[in-house]
Formats: C-alpha cells, sequence, structure tokens
C-alpha cells in the first residue's frame, strides 16, 4: 500500500513536472516571436513624444505625431516623419484621449507600435486592449497588467499578497461622499484623495479638516475625470511629512524583472514632483535593498513587462509603504538614463519587439550607478502667485547647456505659444555629476544662462532650490517646500533689453506715451510779416568775415564801437520755450525783414544744438535744408551754431573724423561761426571741436561753461581762477572768440563784472562774448553789468521770445543802451515789429509753450542751478507725470542730485545726468542719503552709469567718492536695436513688432489702443474697485457656484477654473451680494477678466 502510494505519488510529480515543461515550452514557443517595429506613433505630445521620437530614429524607426487642432504649431508634430490631426472638433484634453481617432490613425498609415508616452492614455486598460485587437503593439504592460497596476486599489490588494506594506486605505474606489466621510470616520484626519487611474498629481487631494472634505472630494473627481477619461477614487490615510521614493524597473515577455534604482522625488508641490534626484541621496543601504526587492517581486508576480515604477513613501521612522505602479514611463526617467547609462526608450522598444533582457546587455548585477543626476522642471508657473500657471508667447528663449546638461523640451522657442490647456512643463534641464553637490552646481549654472521672456517661470524658485542647504547636504521631505519659505525669496530679473523693446514697440505702435499735460490748442491767427524794402539787403558783419576771414573779423569785433548782439530767437529761444518745434515755414517768413533790418547784429543763432534731434523726430524736415534756405534768405548776418565739442549735435562722443566732416558741411552749407563748448569744461573735447570747427575755415568761439558764484566766497571749487586758467589753455589752443556760456542763468551783476573784468585784464585783445539765460529775472542786469566791464557781444531774443528760461529781452538792452557808449544801433521800433511776428507766431505753437505749465521765471534757480532749457523741459515732464504739484520736490532732488555728482558744470548732456538722477530719486522716494548709502544695490538711470565710467569726459576734481566706486558700472551691457516692421492686427487687438537686437530677430506683441477700441473684449476687474472678483489665472469656467442676487460670506467658493489640467476655486473676497455674474460654464478667461461683482 505505501509502495502503490510512493509509486502513484511519484508518476504525479513526473506528470506535473511534464506538464510543467510542456506548459513553459507552449509560453516559450508564443513569446520568443520577434516582431521588429518599422513604424511607431506616439499617442501623447509635447517633450515625450520628441524624446521618444529621437529614440526611434536611433533605431531606425519612422516615427508617427498625432496633434489636436490646439497644437498645429507644436513642435512634436514637425518632429516627426509624418503628423495627423485627431480629435477634429473636441477639446484639447479630450483630443487626446479620443481612442478611435488614434486607432484609425494607427491603422490607416500603418503603424506597428503605438507608445503612449505619459499622462493621458498611457495608463488605461481599454486603450492598450484596442491597440491588441487592432493588431497594433502597445509599447508597455500587457492590457490586463494595465488595468491591474493603473487601478490603484486592485495594485494595492497584489503589493499585500507580495507581502510589501501599504498605507491604510479603500480596498476599492469610492463612489460617494458618504464612504469618504465614513473612511474619515475611522481613521482621522488627514486623508488624500487619489484619482485610481491616473498619477501626475492630478485628483489628488489633501484633506485636513471635515469642512473642507466635500469641496476637495469634488475637485478631486473632477480632477481625475479630466484628465483620465475617469473619476475614481480612493482614499488613504496621509502619512505627514514622508520621503517620496520611486524605483524603476524593466521586465521582459519571458518574465525577468530587473531595477535601475532609486529616484528621490520628495521635492513637490501640490502633489507634482519639481525636483527629481537619482541615487536617493542619504538613504540607508538596508533601507535601499528593501525598496528594490519589493519593487521587484511585485513586478514578477504580476508578470510584468516593459518599464515601469513602484512607488514608495518613507516616514520619519525608515519605514516605507507602497502607493502605486505607474504602468508607464515617467517624466524623471531621464535621472535614471543618466546614472545607469541604460536608455530606457530603446528598451521599451525592444522589449515589445520581443527581445529578452538578457539579450540587451540588461542583467541585475551589470546595472551599476554612476554619479549623481538631478532634473528640474522649468515650468510657466509663478512662485510669487502659488505657482499659477501662466500663458502667453515666449518673445525670448534662450536656454542653459554644457558639459554635464541634458534638455528635454518641445515648447520652447522664441514665439512658442503657451495655452492653458495643457500641462505647464516648458523643458526639463537635467544635470549630472560624480556627486549631489557637483550635479546641483552644474544645474545652478545651466538655469543661470537660461533667459525666459514673456511668460513667468519657476527658474528663480529653483535656484533657491538647488543653494538650500537642506538639499545639498540633509534629506528633504514631501513637506520641504511648504517648510522653507525662503525659497519664494525670489531674486528679480532685469529684462532690459525685452522691457525696452516692449517700450519702442508701444510707441511705434501707439505714438509717445508722454500725454501733452495742456489743453492748449494752436492759434488760428496766422502772423503777419512786417514789410521790408525792395534791394539788397544792408553790408553786415558777414561781409567781414568773407573780406577778412576769421582772424580779421575777430579783430573787427574787438574794435568796434558800442555794443554786439547776437539774436538767439531763431534757436535756443525757441528750444527753451517752445521745445524747439518752430519750423524752418514760419522761420523763413521772417529772415528777410531780418536781413534787412538787423544788419548790425553780430551773429543770428539758428542751428546746432537739439536742432538736428528735434527736426528730424518730430517735424520730419532736413536740418541741413534749413541751413541751406535761411542761407539764401540772409546774406549779411553771419550764423552761429552750438557744437558739443566732441559730441557734434549728438549726445555721446563720436569719432573725430565724423567731427570734422561735419564741421566741413555746415560750413559749406552756411554755417558761420561755431560755439565749441563741453559740458564739462573738459579740455581734450573742447580742443577736438576747435580743431575740427578751424580746419573748416569756421570763425571758433570757445566757450566756457559757467556755474557756481565766481563772488561768494564760500563757493571755491569753481573759482575765479578756475575760469582764468581755462580760458589760458582755450586762447593757447587759438581760439577766435572767447565766450562765457552761462547755460542756468546764474552770473549775477557783481559776478559778471568780477570774471569779465579778470578775462579782459588778461586777454585785452581777444573779443568778449557771454551768453545767459533769465530765468531768475536778472539776465538784463547781468548783461548790462557785462558789458559795462568789456564784454563785446551779449545774446538776446526779441521780446515776445525772451524772458523766463530765455534769453534777456533784445528791447530791454537796446532801449538801456540807447544814448551810451554802449549803444546797439538797433532801432528800436524795428524790434517792436519783429516782436509782433513772434507774439503771434508762439500762439500757433500752445501746446508746446512752457507758459502752460510755468508762468514766472524763479529764483531757486541760483540754488538748483538748472540749465533754461531744461528748466522747461523738467517742468513739463513733472505736469505729465502727474508731479507738477511736486515739482519743488524735483528741483529740490536736482540740487541733491548735482551734489551726489560732485557739483557738476550742468549743460547738456551732463545735465540731463542730473536731471536723470534727480527724477530717479523722486520716483523711488530717495533721500541723498540713501542713495549714497544703497549705492551698491540700485539700479540707476544709464547715463549716471555712463558718466561715472568716464564716458563724457572727466569731471574737474575727478569723479565723486566713494559714491562712484559703489555703484555697478556694468561695462559691456550695449544694445543695439534696430527696428524693421509692424505686423498686422490680430483677433486679440494686437501688432506683432519685429526689431533686430544685437543681431538676432526679436519681436514683440503690442495692443493697438485705438483699434482695441472697436473691438470687444471680455472687461477686466480693477482692483481699485472693492467686490470687482478677477481671474487669478487664465483658464477656463468650469463651474459657477452663485448667481445674481445671493448672499455670499467671505471665503466662499464662487467658481471653480481650470487650467493646465489643474482646478482653481475662486473665493470671495467679502461678505456680501452678488450683484452681477460676468462668466458661465466654458468661458475662457485671462488674467485678471472680470468674473462677478459683490456689493457688501
Amino acid at each position: 500500500m505505501i509502495r502503490y502510494s510512493l509509486v502513484q505519488s511519484s508518476l504525479s510529480l513526473l506528470a506535473v513536472k511534464r506538464v510543467c515543461l510542456l506548459s513553459r515550452f507552449a509560453h516559450s514557443a508564443r513569446q520568443t516571436e520577434y516582431r521588429p517595429i518599422k513604424k511607431v506613433m506616439v499617442a501623447n505630445r509635447g517633450e515625450i513624444a520628441i524624446r521618444v521620437f529621437r529614440a526611434c530614429t536611433e533605431l531606425g524607426i519612422r516615427t508617427v505625431a498625432v496633434y489636436s487642432e490646439q497644437d498645429t504649431g507644436q513642435m512634436h508634430r514637425q518632429k516627426a516623419d509624418e503628423a495627423y490631426l485627431i480629435g477634429k472638433g473636441l477639446p484639447p484634453v479630450a483630443a487626446y484621449l479620443h481612442i478611435p481617432d488614434i486607432i484609425k490613425v494607427a491603422k490607416d498609415n500603418d503603424v506597428d507600435a503605438i507608445h503612449p508616452g505619459y499622462g493621458f492614455l498611457s495608463e488605461r486598460a481599454d486603450f492598450a486592449q484596442a491597440c491588441t485587437e487592432a493588431g497594433v503593439m502597445f509599447v508597455g504592460p500587457t492590457p490586463e497588467t494595465v488595468r491591474k497596476m493603473g487601478d490603484k486599489v486592485e495594485a494595492r490588494s497584489l503589493a499585500i499578497s507580495a507581502g510589501v506594506p501599504v498605507v491604510p486605505g479603500t480596498d476599492s474606489p469610492i463612489s460617494s461622499l458618504q464612504e469618504a466621510q465614513a473612511f474619515a470616520q475611522t481613521y482621522g484626519f488627514p486623508i488624500i484623495f487619489k484619482a485610481a487611474y491616473g498619477g501626475g498629481g492630478r485628483g489628488m487631494r489633501v484633506v485636513r479638516e471635515y469642512e473642507e472634505l466635500e469641496e476637495n472630494y469634488q475637485r478631486a473627481y473632477s480632477e481625475a475625470l479630466t484628465a483620465f477619461g475617469n473619476g475614481a477614487l480612493f482614499v488613504e490615510k496621509f502619512i505627514e511629512k514622508p520621503r517620496h521614493i520611486e524605483v524603476q524597473i524593466l521586465g521582459d515577455k519571458y518574465g525577468n524583472v530587473i531595477h535601475l534604482y532609486e529616484r528621490d522625488c520628495s521635492i513637490q508641490r501640490r502633489h507634482q514632483k519639481v525636483v527629481e534626484i537619482a541615487p536617493a541621496f542619504q538613504l540607508d543601504p538596508h533601507l535601499r535593498d528593501r525598496l528594490h526587492a519589493d519593487a521587484v517581486n511585485l513586478a514578477r508576480q504580476v508578470g510584468y513587462e516593459n518599464a515601469g515604477t513602484v512607488e514608495f513613501l518613507v516616514d520619519k521612522h525608515g519605514k516605507h509603504y507602497f502607493i502605486e505602479v505607474n504602468s508607464r514611463l515617467q517624466v524623471e526617467h531621464t535621472v535614471t538614463e543618466e546614472i545607469t547609462d541604460v536608455d530606457l526608450v530603446h528598451a521599451q522598444l525592444h522589449v515589445c519587439e520581443g527581445r529578452s533582457l538578457p539579450q540587451l546587455g540588461l542583467k541585475q548585477d551589470k546595472i551599476r550607478v554612476n554619479g549623481c543626476a538631478i532634473q528640474c522642471r522649468v515650468t510657466t508657473e509663478d512662485p510669487a502667485r502659488g505657482f499659477q500657471p501662466d500663458t502667453g508667447r515666449i518673445e525670448v528663449f534662450r536656454s542653459g547647456e554644457g558639459m554635464g546638461i541634458r534638455l528635454d523640451s518641445a515648447s520652447a522657442f522664441q514665439g512658442a505659444v503657451i495655452s492653458p490647456h495643457y500641462d505647464s512643463l516648458l523643458v526639463k534641464v537635467i544635470a549630472s555629476g560624480k556627486d549631489l553637490q557637483t550635479a546641483a552646481s552644474k544645474m545652478s549654472r545651466a538655469l543661470a544662462e537660461f533667459r525666459v521672456r514673456g511668460v513667468k517661470t519657476n527658474i528663480p524658485f529653483l535656484q533657491n532650490v538647488l543653494s538650500n542647504h537642506q538639499f545639498l547636504h540633509s534629506t528633504v521631505d514631501t513637506q520641504f517646500i511648504d517648510e522653507n519659505q525662503e525659497l519664494f525669496n525670489l531674486k528679480p530679473t532685469q529684462n532690459r533689453a525685452q522691457k525696452l523693446l516692449h517700450y519702442l514697440g508701444h510707441v511705434m505702435v501707439n505714438g509717445p506715451t508722454t500725454p501733452i499735460p495742456v489743453k492748449a490748442k494752436p492759434s488760428s491767427t496766422d502772423p503777419v510779416i512786417p514789410s521790408v524794402t525792395m534791394g539788397e539787403p544792408p553790408v553786415g558783419f558777414r561781409d567781414v568775415l568773407l573780406r577778412d576771414g576769421p582772424e580779421g573779423f575777430a579783430k573787427a569785433v574787438r574794435a568796434h564801437q558800442g555794443l554786439l548782439l547776437m539774436d538767439t530767437t531763431f534757436r535756443d529761444a525757441h528750444q527753451s520755450l517752445l521745445a524747439t518745434r518752430v519750423r524752418t515755414h514760419d522761420l523763413k517768413k521772417i529772415s528777410p525783414f531780418v536781413s534787412h533790418n538787423f544788419s548790425k547784429l553780430f551773429s543770428l543763432e539758428n542751428w546746432g544744438g537739439a536742432t538736428f534731434d528735434v527736426a528730424m523726430r518730430f517735424l520730419s524736415e532736413c536740418p541741413w535744408k534749413r541751413l541751406q534756405e535761411l542761407r539764401a534768405l540772409i546774406p549779411n548776418v553771419p550764423f552761429q551754431m552750438l557744437l558739443r565739442g566732441a559730441n557734434a549735435v549728438g549726445y555721446t562722443n563720436y569719432p573725430d573724423n565724423a567731427v570734422f566732416k561735419f564741421c566741413e558741411v555746415a560750413k559749406e552749407n552756411g554755417m558761420d561761426i561755431f560755439r565749441v563748448f563741453d559740458s564739462l569744461n573738459y579740455l581734450p573735447n573742447m580742443l577736438l571741436g576747435m580743431e575740427a570747427a578751424g580746419a573748416a575755415g569756421g570763425v571758433v568761439e570757445a566757450a566756457i561753461s559757467y556755474t557756481g558764484d565766481v563772488s561768494d566766497p564760500m563757493r571755491q571749487k569753481y573759482s575765479l581762477e578756475y575760469y582764468v586758467k581755462l580760458a589760458d589753455e582755450l586762447v593757447k589752443a587759438g581760439t577766435h572768440i572767447l565766450c562765457i556760456k552761462d547755460m542756468a542763468g546764474l552770473l549775477k551783476p557783481e559776478a559778471s563784472k568780477l570774471l569779465v573784468s579778470a578775462l579782459r585784464e588778461r586777454f585785452p585783445d581777444v573779443p568778449i562774448h557771454v551768453h545767459t539765460h533769465d530765468t531768475a529775472g536778472a539776465g538784463v542786469a547781468a548783461m548790462l553789468a557785462c558789458a559795462e566791464a568789456g564784454a563785446d557781444v551779449v545774446d538776446v531774443a526779441v521780446d515776445s521770445m525772451a524772458g523766463m528760461t530765455s534769453q534777456p529781452s533784445m528791447g530791454a538792452i537796446v532801449a538801456c543802451a540807447k544814448g551810451t557808449k554802449l549803444d546797439t544801433g538797433i532801432a528800436l521800433e524795428k524790434v517792436f515789429d519783429y516782436s509782433e511776428y513772434w507774439e503771434v507766431t508762439r500762439g500757433l505753437y500752445a501746446p508746446f509753450d512752457c507758459t502752460a505749465t510755468m508762468k514766472s521765471g524763479n529764483a531757486d534757480v541760483y540754488e538748483n542751478e538748472i540749465p533754461g532749457g531744461q528748466y522747461t523741459n523738467l517742468h513739463f515732464q513733472a505736469h505729465s507725470m502727474g508731479l507738477g504739484n511736486k515739482f519743488k520736490e524735483v528741483k529740490k532732488a536736482y540740487t541733491e542730485a548735482n551734489k551726489l555728482l560732485g557739483d557738476l558744470i550742468k549743460v547738456t548732456p551732463s545735465s540731463k545726468i542730473v536731471g536723470d538722477l534727480a527724477q530717479f530719486m523722486v520716483q523711488n522716494d530717495l533721500t541723498r542719503a540713501e542713495v549714497e548709502e544703497r549705492a551698491d544695490e540700485l539700479s540707476f538711470p544709464l547715463s549716471v552709469v555712463e558718466f561715472l565710467q568716464g564716458y563724457i569726459g572727466i569731471p574737474h576734481g575727478g569723479f565723486p567718492e566713494p559714491f562712484r566706486s559703489k555703484v555697478e558700472l556694468e561695462r559691456g551691457k550695449t544694445l543695439h536695436i534696430k527696428a524693421l516692421a509692424l505686423g498686422d492686427l490680430n483677433k486679440a487687438g494686437q501688432r506683432e513688432v519685429f526689431f533686430e537686437l544685437n543681431g538676432q530677430l526679436r519681436s514683440v506683441l503690442v495692443k493697438d489702443t485705438v483699434a482695441m477700441k472697436e473691438m470687444k473684449f471680455h472687461p477686466k476687474a480693477q482692483k481699485s474697485i472693492k467686490g470687482q472678483v478677477g481671474a487669478p489665472m487664465p483658464g477656463k469656467v468650469l463651474e459657477v457656484k452663485v448667481e445674481v442676487g445671493a448672499k455670499v460670506e467671505k471665503g466662499q467658493p464662487l467658481c471653480v477654473l481650470s487650467a493646465m489640467k489643474m482646478e482653481t476655486v475662486v473665493n470671495s473676497p467679502l461678505a456680501g451680494t452678488i450683484k452681477a455674474v460676468h462668466v458661465t460654464a466654458d468661458t475662457s478667461l485671462e488674467g485678471d477678466d472680470l468674473i462677478l461683482e459683490i456689493e457688501e
């Protein structure tokens, strides 16, 4: 009996063994069939599609892309060999979830295999089954495995069967809120909802209080339904502050399963990974082994094939819990590839074809870890606003590259449009190094090289993470971001070039942004031209110049009895009073009268200075043609111009040959006298201008720019001795005439006597010419004092164009000098006629007249020392900016700015530098002491920086210290910009403006303010109006929870928005009654679009 039993038992064992062998043989015969892949479709979009395409190309496999209607411009469809539209007429996400379309495209185009990527259909068993039934290989696990692993509840049950520890949770997906409430009552809070059929943070919500349960259940269900096509959820006990560790697995069709080590994905926000590291830093070796073993055992238990990830939570005690299996390729697979040198996509494709892991050289004992890799997900999210997704057009994109850096991207390029329909991922940056610190250093360097303009990114936040001490030297958990608020101390980007392009584009589309602060309109009265006698005009000083040359001319001026006048009406007077806006047309009409009645003028100033700038930019005139036409009409009076030394008529130093050629051409076209000055009295710059004017054959009038007060013994930086020494150098250099250029009108009568007397005594044979402004009202007295002391020529303007910030009155000087040794020989009644013409003409320029905002001069110029023309401009600008009532502060700031810069001589361009600094101080509410203290951190106007760099010369007494040393003098930051073209109006009321910036094509979108008035747009919420609720981000309205007339409490949900597959609840900012609702479900919104209005 026993023997029989033994024999029977032996036979049974043999039978079982035979059955097993036959089964294995049959399995082997079925599984070893090799099906080469010749064409692969990727049922996905963005960077993962491109990642798979690249692997296919490397393996000689043809590629097929699919795309939604919204993705016609995306890069992934351009990277494939073929591309086909799917989901026509469907919403953006739904298109990529439409299985029938995807299968049809695959069958119609002889696709051998479909790679699902991650997200969308990648964990849908019905999609894997549809592929199989269509005879198309699915690059991933079998449909049954996808079903088991994709259903997190069943995966949890399998893990328990495999002896893998799990977190307490529901055994099956819940179908109601009541089930969630029951679970919370059993296990307590906190709990977490998770999507049963997908991952990536969608459908995942942590609930800490009972009051939050219903709202979070609804949001999690809705997100899961939108992202994965199934809203099923399960509930788990939420483990506080765990590490999130996942193990990469790879299986084949023959039962072989290996791991490729682990990744630490603990740095998360809203349950979405931000930074991933492989291998996990400072992970206990025994725990690492247990994680690997549990992951492989679970995969073997279900016969897992292809790539997948087993995810675990590790609590603070070192205990690990299984949470889910992602039966697909992960976003962060890149770091595993970097440390193992295994191309996971290659492996996926080969396994799908039927190759075994050993055939691919992938055996567990051969997989080694090499160094460390970090992946940062650069997203279009704003960390400063709770990581709200940002949308828009990428205007600038420049990536960080170099040794140890890998970039996986799709939509990261200039001109790409980031929509609210899809994930906010812009580019994955992967850095590799020998250890964590080395990899982090490379990553920091790469991120610092990135330039992304047009949309917000999380790069500043990532940089803070990478420099965090805990991240670099210790372990982090899933609460790392929440517990390190210093990560949100974001360093602002300068973005100088793009801001400048936006400003220039706005001006090109909409015109100047500075409004005219007055309502004055041009006069309708035409000026009456005084009668002019027939015949040639009388002989004038120009005849002397043409006959005797510059030296003879200077002698004639010096020998002249009486006071000579230069008339500034044709240039400096209207520059000071009318913003240089007088047209050549009005100058030409009065020119014959001047030629016939003012032949005894020393000269007529009519060119140079701001003439060029304004004529070409605002008047659309040729300044050269103006000179030619006026010369033909006034042949007898010398013309005089203002030459800014090495700056010519510009605002920066020009090459020497350009200055020489300019003077030569000016002389050929009728210019006679060149008043040469430098804003800092910097001799090298002046000598260049003098030499250029002399070489052209012109009269050289070297000007000493005057500031300070030589009659005040307490102010000795610019002393009488200083001016006499400077005059010595100018006379030695060969000037024909010596000029005192008092651009701010600071010369008082006593100072006039002292300065002119000293110069006359020192240079008895050199003509002296004095220029001033009448800002304080003492101009006539000062000029008469100069004449009494020995000056030969003084500057005046005709009466109706004189006074205030212009020159002293011609009529006043003529009348006061009449019958004295200073008699000008000019008929006073002719001055009256001349003045009457300009009084009426001035009315034509009423919108630009300084009297629109300034009613008088002011003696405070002796304190602030603002030059006449600049005084007018600053006053005008202050009113334009709404600071008219603060002009006193602007003037005070000008005084302080001048002291900061070392007490400069102030005339263009140095006066502009002081003015720029003054306005910078007022706009930023800075005192002189604060500017000095914070000089090393403030972003000063470029003109100030360039002055301190020595661009316009060296000021008397040197640069101000320690101020200069503290200012960051960024060299090499010159921007070369050329405007190219304006685009057509688009549906959003914008025009694309094209530029060339530093040799590269750039464009910006600018709203056409005129066109937009005729277009209909959704209203914006006004932050200044309490109760107006705006969209916190671009997106689509999913649900409106209130209606007009409803009572709401502060914090009550009003509506739900969806952007980039994440949902946001908009809560009420106050208690009140709903006055108006401006949206409905499915309304698409931009940021700050008005949602509703609440009345308190």
